[in-house]
């Protein structure tokens, strides 16, 4: 089948998520390799997205794809009440990385149903009812993880789960907390509304703070050092758990094993992780849990359970997957090639007056564009369709063989981890030239 033949059928056998079906419009992929995938007629796509950004060793790798046809061959699936070698040793390899040194793992299918089983743990451990989450975050699509996400995808499924209570973000480039101020006044100020609604709610009443331990899809917004103290502050102050989403930012992505990493003085009770977990190979996420949450669950029963948990096929994929992170330096690779993004991101903002700011860290950033640098006025609004002007540039780089996120007035840059220096440059330069509709619509 060429591309059309192919899209065609698709359009009429599938339902696409995110999108009327009227206006679904899907690039074809029928191969990959490396940091690039091919349609099917032929043309080369760079992944500037890693898909969803989870395929960070890249498509095609030899390792684990020899090992899942290893695993097939042994074995495929247990039930979750059965113990595996696979099982133990994915658990055992995940709790030599783990952040706050984190030893026990829950495994689940995805990075959703891993936050609604955290969210669980977190209720049925402490005996209190509420979890305090961003509203610019995104979460997973399933109910209650779809209703922690403050991202504006949750409003036509709303009202969803009532136990949720969303908080204002760390967001230096945009929110009117940070007018005046340094970021890290702005920071100190954000924490400081987080605890008063903690207040406001009852602390007795509060689980679990949930946070993308960098943020992901709604902006790349991150508060510094002063934020991620006083979070740890406030946890520790009213005995409330921190719940770390790392589906997106984990496994090597911002140039350190976790996101949180960063900054080593958190110690989370909870840790969800998916995406870079296989890297997108076999679907697999889990929850890794302190000693005392665990400990809980000793005495407790775990009210909790999916069919695939465990899934011998997805932790041979994922034991695969740590090898090559590790045998093949890929963390490093990211920190490194995170630094040559950032200076070609940053010449680009000289270039073009859109260019609003630059953020992110690793393999993780985003160019945000506006209509004027003063006003900072964004090209595309929130929660809005695209305007015309982005419309064109993602139209420019799709046209150029380019695959990624434009939403809003932004547009994302987070290539697989073992992306290279000349191929970084190929990247850019796709969108130096895509940006040149919006410098159009400037408006300084």
């Amino acid at each position: 089948m060429n591309h059309a033949e192919l899209v065609a059928r698709n359009k009429a056998s599938n339902l696409a998520s995110w999108t009327s079906q009227a206006d679904w419009n899907p690039i074809s992929m029928v191969k990959g390799e490396g940091v690039y995938f091919w349609d099917a007629d032929g043309k080369r796509y760079i992944d500037w997205s890693s898909m969803l950004v989870n395929v960070n060793i890249g498509h095609g790798h030899p390792h684990v794809i020899q090992a899942i046809q290893n695993q097939v061959a042994k074995m495929t699936y247990a039930y979750p009440g059965i113990a595996t070698e696979e099982r133990a040793r994915l658990a055992e390899m995940l709790a030599e990385i783990a952040p706050g040194g984190l030893k026990k793992t829950f495994f689940t299918l995805a990075g959703a149903d891993a936050i609604e089983n955290a969210m669980k743990l977190a209720r049925l451990s402490t005996g209190r009812q509420k979890i305090l989450a961003r509203y610019r975050a995104y979460h997973g699509a399933s109910f209650g993880a779809m209703t922690a996400g403050g991202d504006p995808r949750r409003l036509a499924n709303e009202p969803g789960v009532p136990w949720i209570v969303h908080v204002h973000d760390p967001y230096a480039y945009r929110s009117p907390v940070y007018r005046g101020r340094t970021q890290e006044e702005g920071d100190a100020v954000v924490a400081d509304l987080i605890e008063d609604t903690i207040q406001f709610e009852g602390p007795e009443t509060v689980a679990g703070i949930l946070m993308e331990s960098y943020s992901g899809t709604s902006g790349v917004l991150q508060g510094g050092e002063v934020f991620w103290k006083r979070i740890q502050e406030i946890a520790e102050r009213y005995s409330i758990l921190i719940i770390l989403d790392e589906v997106m930012s984990g496994f090597g992505r911002t140039g350190k094993w976790f996101g949180i990493d960063h900054y080593p003085f958190v110690k989370p009770d909870l840790v969800v992780m998916a995406k870079g977990i296989t890297s997108g190979y076999i679907p697999l996420g889990a929850v890794m849990a302190s000693e005392q949450v665990s400990a809980y669950f000793e005495d407790h029963v775990l009210w909790g359970g999916l069919t695939y948990s465990a899934h011998a096929l997805a932790c041979a994929a994922g034991i695969a997957n740590l090898e090559v992170y590790k045998n093949e330096k890929l963390i490093e690779n990211a920190a490194k090639m995170g630094k040559v993004m950032r200076a070609q991101l940053m010449d680009l903002a000289e270039q073009h007056p859109c260019v609003g700011d630059v953020r992110g860290t690793g393999l993780l950033q985003v160019i945000e564009i506006v209509k004027n640098r003063e006003t900072r006025e964004p090209m595309s609004a929130f929660n809005k369709p695209l305007t015309p002007p982005m419309a064109a540039v993602a139209a420019s780089l799709r046209q150029q063989g380019m695959s990624t996120f434009v939403r809003w007035n932004l547009v994302f840059c987070c290539p697989p981890l073992v992306i290279h220096e000349d191929q970084v440059k190929e990247g850019v330069d796709i969108i130096d030239r895509a940006l040149a509709a919006t410098d159009k619509a400037y408006e300084g």
